[in-house]
């Protein structure tokens, strides 16, 4: 791996209610480095008063550990549950809070946005874009679950929005 100067840490999230993906990279507008990936979980059937108090205390953590300088966050942009839209909104603001509470600026992006900074091809399917961010970040595989590839794509796209 390369050594990168001037480079930006970012966190990337693909927020949900029971699960939320994350990934961390350093970028330097030519390499990207991973810093750390994973996803959080709750129960699925936890009520969501205390489901945001977990998400807040795991990301505030993590926040803190990692230090990221932005985080590119996936936008709500359709679904067809009206239920599960609000339930994601709720994590959203929880995660909008632990950024403005650590002073971090954040970027939104569509899933047309992500696949088209990391694909190339803003309609490509979800393995293509999962094989561009095994390969864009030299990993050994697909990271898993499919929410920790997607905040890794994010922070991908996020990159690629970045003046060096």
């Amino acid at each position: 791996m390369s050594t990168l100067k001037k480079s930006t840490r970012i966190l990337g999230i693909d927020p949900g209610t029971a699960l939320i993906g994350y990934g961390i990279i350093d970028a330097d507008g030519k390499n990207y480095r991973v810093v750390a990936y994973g996803d959080f979980r709750t129960a699925a059937n936890q009520l969501n008063k205390d489901r945001v108090w977990l998400i807040n205390n795991f990301f505030d953590e993590l926040i803190k550990k990692h230090r990221p300088d932005k985080i590119a966050l996936e936008s709500v942009f359709f679904f067809k549950n009206q239920k599960t839209v609000i339930g994601v909104s709720e994590v959203r603001g929880v995660l909008l809070l632990a950024a403005a509470r650590h002073g971090l600026a954040v970027a939104e992006f569509t899933p047309l946005q992500v696949k088209q900074a990391v694909s190339g091809y803003g309609r490509a399917e979800k393995e293509q874009v999962q094989k561009m961010v095994k390969l864009i970040l030299a990993l050994e595989r697909v990271p898993e679950p499919n929410d920790t590839a997607d905040a890794l794509a994010l922070a991908i796209c996020c990159a690629n929005t970045i003046v060096y």
